[in-house]
């Protein structure tokens, strides 16, 4: 069933256009002379990457595109799909035979593969079994490995316009029934073009919540509602709720995360990372707050967690989703179940802030470099003490005069960094533990 005929899709799906005559915005691409009309005119469609932002219809001229060719239209999510999905749409498409007609695989947020699943396309690509048509938010240049981009060409979708906004609103008041039938009509447009930050989605996905909570309001009996600025600010602070990758909901999660990781909370951490999953986030993004974390709060009680963060930033780049969120989700977890210092965390603040203060101190003499015979007569290293030469401890002063004494580094209490306060105990006494 196509989306648009489902009345219980949401409203963005049921207005979601049948025909590139339907199709709002992007006139320099599929304008009556534009460059992918003159080429399905032609019937050519060559493969591509359509970069814009969301909600600019990235989706639907990938599939208007496949149906004014008459191509079989095949739909994969980067976030959710892998090589074992790519190669079974590229091996089924293969299987047709050569007088089939060329079918269309569209990758949704390409550039969330990782380079192994990209080059899983490159085969398919050159012998012509798929019309590839990559979507993405993020540049191309950066985010599609260059084998891929050169066997495609990329087109720039633009951000709609009021004007294009506007037309989608007035296009489903006057065609989705169920609007219809409440006798919705546009007061005031700021608040309602606001909330939408100019995606096309999510407009008519405001349009549905506030009419479907003013409908409730206000019962039976009355013949319309009058959308004003009031009456969205009201529905949309009360009920709007999104994965923002942008905005604060992003970092808020991403907050939450790392404080349940802090907490030893593994339930936590990996219920938060499954929201940043399940909301596209960039795994890569994932990766890097997971290294911090493993330095930041777990530090020396467990030395062992930034060598898995970094193990499992690597397995990031090798695999993409979705098979990344496994070992990010062992990542998360280890994190959070091992225990907890910050000293090295608080050392380096403390020393930065030293810096700040006191500027830059002079370096002392036995500890300056000395690598030409005017330095060494300058008295550059001179009383410098080779440890390895005094049985592996000189106890010689490295801090610069008028930091001597000084404590930047004390080791916390878990077991790990307690072995690591005696041994310098040993050597310093308290002076270093």
């Amino acid at each position: 069933m196509n989306p648009s005929s489902n009345p219980e899709a949401p409203l963005a799906e049921r207005m979601r256009p049948r025909t590139l005559e339907d199709y709002v915005g992007q006139d320099h691409l599929v304008g009556s002379d534009a460059t992918l009309r003159r080429a399905m005119s032609a019937g050519q469609l060559p493969s591509m990457i359509l970069w814009g932002p969301p909600g600019v219809g990235k989706t639907t001229l990938a599939r208007l595109m496949a149906e004014a060719s008459g191509r079989p239209f095949h739909q994969l999510s980067a976030i959710r799909s892998g090589v074992k999905e790519v190669r079974l749409v590229i091996d089924s498409a293969e299987r047709q035979g050569m007088f089939s007609t060329r079918a269309v695989l569209f990758i949704d947020e390409i550039h969330r593969f990782s380079k192994a699943q990209q080059d899983s396309l490159l085969g398919a690509v050159e012998r012509g079994s798929v019309t590839l048509i990559g979507a993405t938010t993020e540049n191309p240049s950066f985010e599609v490995i260059p084998a891929l981009l050169s066997r495609s060409q990329v087109y720039v979708l633009e951000s709609f316009g009021r004007s294009h906004l506007e037309t989608l609103v007035r296009r489903a008041l006057e065609k989705d029934s169920w609007l219809k039938s409440l006798g919705v009509e546009i007061a005031e447009w700021d608040a309602l073009l606001r909330a939408s930050g100019g995606d096309g989605r999510r407009l008519l996905n405001v349009l549905e919540l506030v009419v479907a909570g003013a409908a409730a309001e206000q019962g039976e009996g009355e013949q319309s509602i009058q959308v004003d600025d009031n009456l969205v600010a009201r529905f949309i602070q009360a009920n709007l709720s999104r994965y923002d990758k942008t905005g604060d909901t992003h970092y808020d999660i991403a907050s939450a995360l790392i404080k349940s990781i802090r907490s030893s909370d593994p339930d936590g951490a990996v219920y938060w990372l499954a929201r940043m999953v399940e909301g596209g986030e960039d795994p890569k993004f994932i990766a890097r707050r997971l290294l911090i974390s493993a330095s930041e709060d777990i530090g020396h009680a467990n030395p062992t967690a930034l060598v898995l963060a970094n193990a499992t930033f690597d397995a990031v780049e090798r695999l993409g989703y979705p098979e990344c969120r496994i070992p990010l989700a062992q990542c998360a977890t280890y994190l959070a179940a091992s225990p907890k210092s910050n000293s090295a965390y608080v050392a380096i603040g403390a020393a930065q802030k030293s810096v700040r203060d006191l500027g830059d101190l002079p370096v002392p003499m036995h500890l300056r470099n000395a690598p030409s015979a005017l330095m060494k007569d300058l008295g550059h290293g001179s009383g410098y003490q080779y440890d390895h030469d005094h049985g592996g401890f000189s106890g010689q002063e490295c801090l610069p005069e008028g930091l001597v004494g000084q404590r930047f580094f004390k080791p916390g209490s878990a077991s790990r960094e307690q072995a690591m306060a005696d041994y310098l105990r040993s050597l310093w006494g308290d002076r270093k533990a």
